[in-house]
């Protein structure tokens, strides 16, 4: 299935490159983030054929998204598709100017990216806040207030590293907010939905650089898709969709583990 954002292939691409991504995705919206700023075209957005079921893992051995097809070619992990797009076309870029700048830049992503992503999927999978009706853990649930106490810290960490003039650093759109983007998107809406008061208001620098960043118009772009992916789960698990996939899924990772 394609998705209604694909790019039109120009004349002048060389090769024919899909992204495997889904709008809910935050590593995926984090790569179609940096392909916004970029101007890049020649690049399709699709939903891979078999996603989420072990028949996926055949062609994609890692299991994740977002992929890379380039002519055939695949490569995975959204921070090394995000390096190889700035490789192959480094203007405008989103790396600094240094080494130094560069490296400040790649710190913020990884932060956004190991320590408040990755924290806020734990999160989710153990309250069941993106794929039940009624999220299983409350607030006064320990492993959840570890979760998010770790998310807060993290974002204060945050505020004292964040840029003040509405980017996460060099006045200017970089890989940081790309993975920033999705990540505090992923803060302020998965973290009420597992019981837990959205914490960015009372951060500040954070919560000026978050009110400011969603005005710029590549990452407002990704927002929408973000909202867009979130909405469409919320009417899968309401209609009872999501957790017949979710069976699905069991059964046929029981029967490719017997295989095995």
């Amino acid at each position: 299935m394609k998705l209604s954002y694909a790019f039109e292939e120009r004349a002048e691409d060389r090769h024919i490159m899909k992204l495997y991504s889904v709008d809910l995705s935050p590593y995926s919206a984090r790569v179609r983030m940096q392909i916004y700023a970029k101007g890049i075209s020649g690049i399709v957005f699709e939903l891979p054929e078999h996603w989420g079921m072990p028949k996926f893992r055949e062609r994609f051995p890692i299991g994740r998204i977002p992929v890379l097809d380039i002519d055939g070619d695949t490569i995975a992990e959204s921070e090394v598709i995000a390096e190889y797009l700035e490789e192959i076309h480094p203007e405008p870029s989103l790396l600094g100017t240094t080494p130094r700048e560069t490296a400040y830049i790649r710190m913020l992503a990884r932060l956004a990216d190991i320590y408040i992503i990755n924290n806020m999927f734990m999160l989710s999978r153990h309250t069941g806040a993106l794929s039940r009706r009624t999220p299983t853990a409350a607030r006064d649930n320990g492993f959840t207030e570890q979760l998010a106490g770790e998310v807060v810290r993290n974002l204060k960490a945050l505020d004292k590293l964040i840029g003040k003039d509405g980017f996460a650093c060099r006045g200017r759109i970089t890989l940081a907010d790309c993975a920033l983007v999705p990540g505090l998107f992923f803060v302020e809406n998965v973290l009420p939905i597992a019981g837990v008061d959205t914490p960015i208001s009372a951060i500040a620098n954070v919560a000026a650089y978050w009110a400011a960043i969603r005005k710029n118009e590549h990452a407002a772009k990704v927002l929408i898709e973000l909202r867009r992916g979130l909405e469409e789960r919320r009417e899968r698990i309401r209609s009872g969709e999501f957790e017949q996939f979710v069976a699905a899924r069991t059964a046929a990772q029981k029967e490719a583990d017997a295989q095995d």
